[in-house]
């Protein structure tokens, strides 16, 4: 039988999805604004990737930027959450398996894995652990 619905677990709910929306709305709009600055300064090592093309980092800004404006939706509407939160957790896990061939490959030095673990990493996992969870819930046929 599922648990009942409380007001303080949709709040848990919205916080969690603000959150991640924030993140990503962030992440895309200064991909957007100022991609070489991003490019230099995301702690992520990003130049080991090969050079800067502001074209493409744009173009990823935008996919950032729209995850994030789905996540803000979904905060606030429980019915959209769990597909929003596949979508977005699918695109985490493909980057983050990119990564993982980019470095078997030779493409990206073994140490970057280092690098991508909390970033790239756990973000894919966290996002994984937060749909099962969700999916779980309540709360994601109400709204």
């Amino acid at each position: 039988m599922p648990a009942v619905k409380t007001a303080k677990s949709d709040n848990n709910w919205k916080l969690i999805f603000g959150l991640f929306a924030a993140s990503n709305i962030v992440l895309g709009a200064w991909m957007l604004i100022d991609p070489i600055h991003w490019y230099y300064n995301l702690p992520a090592n990003v130049p080991a990737t090969g050079p800067a093309n502001e074209h493409f980092i744009r173009d990823i800004g935008c996919v950032f930027a729209i995850m994030g404006l789905a996540l803000a939706v979904a905060a606030v509407r429980p019915a959209r959450r769990l597909p929003t939160l596949i979508g977005v957790t699918a695109w985490y896990v493909a980057h983050a398996l990119v990564h993982v061939l980019d470095t078997v490959r030779g493409l990206l030095p073994p140490d970057q894995l280092l690098v991508d673990l909390p970033g790239v990493y756990g973000s894919a996992l966290l996002l994984v652990g937060i749909t099962i969870a969700l999916k779980r819930s309540d709360t994601v046929s109400s709204g």
